[in-house]
């Protein structure tokens, strides 16, 4: 699990940060902010759990819970991760299936390079909510 943990953290914090915030910041955009990495993250596990299926969307189900949706898809996607075929705790990849960059990586492993680029996007959407 270590390998993940860098994006564990990053969820965790950002989560933490979020649920501090004042309602008129949430309102200000970091509940936006948060939702928009919430459901990028969501999708990014779903295709590598299930790929080929349609990607279900995480609804929006308020400011008062975008903290709570950032971590539970972070925590989706770290376990996507090590579970993924040539992840970073998977099974080497069988030429290249699954693999591309909306999976996450590139190539036959399609979650090699999905923690930093996971992580990235966290502290991204950290910097825009000013958090």
């Amino acid at each position: 699990m270590d390998d993940v943990t860098p994006l564990l953290t990053a969820v965790d914090r950002l989560a933490d940060r979020l649920r501090a915030l004042p309602q008129s910041r949430l309102r200000a955009g970091a509940a936006a902010e948060g939702l928009a990495l919430a459901r990028e993250l969501s999708l990014r596990a779903q295709r590598l759990e299930e790929p080929g299926t349609p990607p279900r969307i995480m609804p929006d189900a308020g400011m008062f819970v975008v903290a709570d949706q950032v971590a539970v898809a972070g925590h989706d996607l770290a376990h996507a991760l090590e579970r993924a075929p040539g992840g970073v705790g998977g099974a080497p990849a069988a030429g290249g299936v699954g693999g591309g960059p909306a999976a996450g990586g590139v190539g036959g492993a399609p979650a090699a390079g999905g923690v930093a680029e996971a992580v990235a996007l966290v502290g991204e959407t950290a910097g825009r909510c000013g958090v």
